[in-house]
């Protein structure tokens, strides 16, 4: 979400306001909405103050204590409405049969005010458009899709494709770190443990030596004496730091674009292709899916890119629709962004001259998948020498640490 200061005029008067939305279109709807009898002239772009910054901030807080939808819960809704409006079931009684027998309490209540929204004359579009953090970008791109071709059933089938796709690739990544996560965690607590607790019975040994101790102990020792001293303040000042990061990340969009940026570096070993794999795979997918539902290019492109989280990469596929609207041809919308490979611009090069776009976009989409699938597949042999290093590491400056003191003691009793 991003503050654009709305400049507006009535009566020959001018005035100002400051408005909250997620782009320069949206802001402009929301003025004109909230604004009544006043002429909208521009909106643009600007820092908050200083109380809408608090704001912010507490609004992160309890955003963090939200629970979020599972995206189980959400397939599941969204199959059914289909199953129902396939055999021939009303769409308010569909969603009003939905949320009855929802389980989950914040999808239940979403969908008995939807429902009541279309009872009282209203789409099931414009009902749904309020929950777009709730069911996200492409779900309201399917609807919006399905209220205009009068199939509904088609589009919330597709829908529910796209979402069950998007989730056991996720299912299937947190699978695969978990191993590897939980190495690091035991490995940190086992050193952590005998830092504060075998360290400290060699601390009085090394105490009585007269000869300089070596570095791998005095390192030991400053860390025994910075986790038994001041222990609760590294936790605390952990504890601060990673919200102060991650409270930034989410609402300053330089810092945003700079650790995204970072991210994808080739310097960041497995990371980088982990995220750029993923994140193409899911933009490529939804395009790929609202292209062959009929949806307009430009749309597609507006509805997929919002699929990305990655601000870098966002904004480089951001200038596709506006070198569209230029009269630029996709393929090279595409080649000009830098981050497609030859091999994908010239499959989309063949699709738009045979007219069988959607079908490249498929190839397309089928190659990021098993580029992604790869990575995610053998995982765990790459990740396994990042661990043997760091084991190797804590192995050695703890028998070092420990050990080369009491052999300089053992040779200067040789002598």
């Amino acid at each position: 979400m991003n503050y654009y200061k709305i400049t507006l005029t009535r009566r020959g008067k001018r005035s100002y306001e400051v408005l909250k939305a997620r782009s320069k279109i949206s802001a402009i709807r929301q003025a004109k909405q909230e604004f009544k009898g006043f002429n909208v002239v521009k909106a643009e772009e600007t820092s908050p103050d200083m109380a809408s910054r608090v704001m912010d901030i507490l609004d992160g807080i309890k955003s963090s204590f939200k629970p979020k939808i599972d995206i189980s819960y959400k397939i599941a809704s969204i199959r059914q409405i289909a199953v129902m409006t396939d055999a021939g079931i009303s769409i308010h009684d569909a969603v009003d049969e939905v949320a009855k027998n929802m389980e989950n309490r914040r999808l239940k209540s979403i969908y008995s005010t939807i429902s009541n929204d279309i009872n009282a004359g209203k789409g099931i579009g414009d009902s749904i458009e309020p929950y777009r953090d709730e069911f996200g970008h492409v779900a309201l791109a399917m609807t919006h899709l399905g209220e205009k071709t009068g199939n509904l059933s088609s589009s919330y089938h597709k829908l529910a494709d796209i979402l069950e796709t998007i989730r056991d690739n996720t299912k299937k990544f947190k699978k695969a770190i978990r191993t590897p996560l939980m190495t690091l965690v035991a490995m940190a607590i086992a050193f952590v443990i005998l830092i504060m607790f075998v360290v400290p019975e060699f601390k009085a040994i090394f105490e009585k030596f007269k000869a300089e101790l070596p570095l791998p102990t005095q390192i030991l020792l400053f860390l025994e004496e910075l986790f038994n001293q001041y222990g609760l303040y590294v936790l605390g000042f952990m504890a601060i730091a990673t919200f102060l990061f991650v409270h930034t990340y989410k609402n300053s969009r330089d810092f945003k674009y700079k650790v995204d940026k970072l991210l994808i570096h080739p310097k960041f070993y497995l990371i980088n292709k982990i995220i750029f794999f993923s994140t193409m795979h899911r933009y490529t997918l939804v395009f790929y899916e609202l292209v062959k539902s009929g949806i307009p290019v430009s749309e597609a492109l507006d509805t997929s890119v919002d699929m990305v989280d990655n601000l870098y990469l966002k904004q480089k596929l951001l200038t596709v629709n506006s070198n569209i609207s230029r009269g630029i041809s996709l393929s090279d919308a595409f080649e000009q962004t830098e981050i497609f490979e030859n091999m994908l611009l010239q499959m989309i090069r063949a699709g738009e001259a045979s007219g069988q776009l959607d079908l490249m976009l498929g190839k397309v989409t089928d190659y990021y998948d098993s580029r992604f699938q790869e990575i995610i597949d053998n995982l765990t042999a790459y990740i396994e020498p990042i661990l043997l290093f760091f084991i190797a590491i804590l192995v050695l400056l703890l028998a070092l640490g420990i050990f080369m003191p009491m052999w300089n003691l053992g040779r200067a009793i040789g002598h």
